[in-house]
């Protein structure tokens, strides 16, 4: 990729590698410590930040590590959201995928996430993040909830563009012999494929990394959000095809086509509220794959950009909270 891109300048080829060199090189703070577990589940655990008033199961993505949403005191979705108010329940799946190698995407929904909101002890408001928000939307509608909230959630796969699907379909196939031989699909080779949807962008955040100064808070900022995105244990198999086979090859979701258990999920008949939001620049998920139903939010950042960026409080975050307290309160 650092090839194809800057062969025209081999100049830009060796701002790249500083900027890589000086992401290898830079110190890391010790991570936060690890909220309190309240409940555990094939490996994952039911974490809780506090906070008072309803309950708020927030799912992530089961691609990347959960500390995205909770990258540090100024960065941080749920401890912020738990000052507001709502009772924060993070569900952290953990680093054990290879216990759940068996389960597909919507086996996590029904032996992980319902049995989870079970624990809860009441109707809960639910969140979801990436493919959590996905998964969200299928567990608003196989148990009670007071209302579903996602954030670049794909639903409609189809939106994607054909040379992303294309490319998807090739890092599975390329994936299969390590899938076959582990039981697993390793984080480098899903995050591979994430690398080639914006090869532009992955080269050139690292050429602008090579001129920020040394632990300077944007650059802290910016290996907290790498270290982040490159890191991340293992897919389980089964969620693994479910996701390249099931929602990128057929749009299984979009298609109204997905079965969780006995039931087809489809977004339009949530009993619950629902509210989805969606970046127009995001790369990752496409605006146009955004689930259609219920009140919308439409950005202008990135994927990341719109719950860690400079602008994520007020784009975000607050009327998120403004939203969820008003669910809360009905």
């Amino acid at each position: 990729m650092l090839r194809s891109e800057t062969a025209a300048k081999p100049e830009r080829m060796q701002q790249a590698l500083k900027g890589l060199r000086a992401y290898q090189e830079a110190e890391r703070p010790a991570p936060p410590e690890p909220m309190p577990v309240v409940a555990e589940l094939h490996g994952a655990r039911l974490r809780d930040y506090g906070g008072d008033g309803a309950p708020l199961l927030v799912i992530p993505s089961l691609i990347n590590p959960p500390n995205v949403l909770d990258l540090g005191a100024e960065r941080s979705l749920l401890r912020w959201l738990a000052q507001r108010g709502h009772h924060v329940l993070l569900l952290d799946w953990g680093d054990d995928s290879v216990r759940r190698r068996d389960m597909s995407v919507a086996d996590h929904v029904e032996q992980v996430i319902l049995p989870m909101i079970g624990e809860v002890g009441e109707p809960p408001l639910l969140l979801g993040y990436c493919l959590g928000g996905t998964m969200a939307v299928a567990a608003a509608a196989l148990a009670p909830s007071r209302a579903v909230a996602t954030i670049a959630a794909p639903w409609h796969f189809t939106a994607y563009p054909p040379e992303a699907l294309k490319m998807m379909a090739d890092a599975w196939a390329a994936a299969q012999p390590s899938v076959g031989a582990l039981g697993v699909l390793p984080m480098e080779a899903l995050q591979s494929a994430f690398w080639n949807l914006d090869p532009a962008r992955t080269i050139g955040k690292f050429e602008a990394f090579a001129e920020m100064p040394p632990g300077s808070p944007e650059a802290q900022a910016f290996v907290r959000l790498e270290d982040w995105a490159n890191d991340g244990p293992p897919i389980s198999a089964a969620a693994a095809r479910e996701m390249f086979e099931g929602f990128f090859a057929q749009d299984l979701t979009g298609r109204t086509a997905w079965r969780v258990g006995d039931r087809t999920i489809d977004p339009a008949t949530l009993a619950c509220p629902q509210l989805h939001v969606a970046s127009t620049t995001d790369r990752i998920v496409p605006h146009g794959s955004a689930i259609r139903s219920g009140e919308q939010i439409a950005l202008a950042q990135g994927h990341v950009g719109m719950v860690v960026g400079s602008r994520a409080r007020s784009a975000l975050w607050e009327p998120l909270s403004a939203w969820l307290s008003l669910q809360a309160a009905s």
